[in-house]
């Protein structure tokens, strides 16, 4: 396989393209390359983040933390950049004096994880071919 100008073709033993981009592989319109992934969602700890949110409903920051086995300020960091971009939902809450920060997956964010998983899978069936 070759990649041209990022999107992942599958090419002929002469180096020659023989088949559509890879969302035509699936039938679909051509969709972006493998570079082109969320990069939102792509980052290790972000894709952590809604991955766990999307199987628990909900977490706790420090569920969240304890669960990625990230620190306090990189996991602030990404779950603000998740919030910032409107996938998941962040409530401040006391328990007694204690601070409590939940997070939830939302429905744009749910949409995109979706999305994403179905590029990811379209890259690994397109490679294994």
């Amino acid at each position: 396989m070759a990649a041209d100008s990022g999107a992942l073709r599958r090419t002929s033993d002469h180096g020659s393209p023989d088949t559509p981009p890879l969302g035509a592989v699936r039938g679909q319109p051509a969709d972006p390359g493998p570079l082109d992934l969320d990069r939102i969602i792509h980052e290790r700890v972000r894709l952590g983040i809604v991955s766990a949110l999307a199987v628990n409903g909900s977490l706790t920051f420090t569920d969240l933390r304890d669960l990625l086995g990230t620190t306090d300020g990189n996991l602030s960091a990404h779950a603000r950049r998740l919030e910032d971009a409107g996938y998941v939902a962040c409530s401040k809450s006391f328990d007694g004096r204690t601070p409590r920060t939940e997070y939830e997956l939302t429905g744009r964010g749910r949409r995109e994880l979706d999305a994403y998983l179905d590029h990811m899978e379209a890259i690994i069936d397109a490679t294994r071919e």
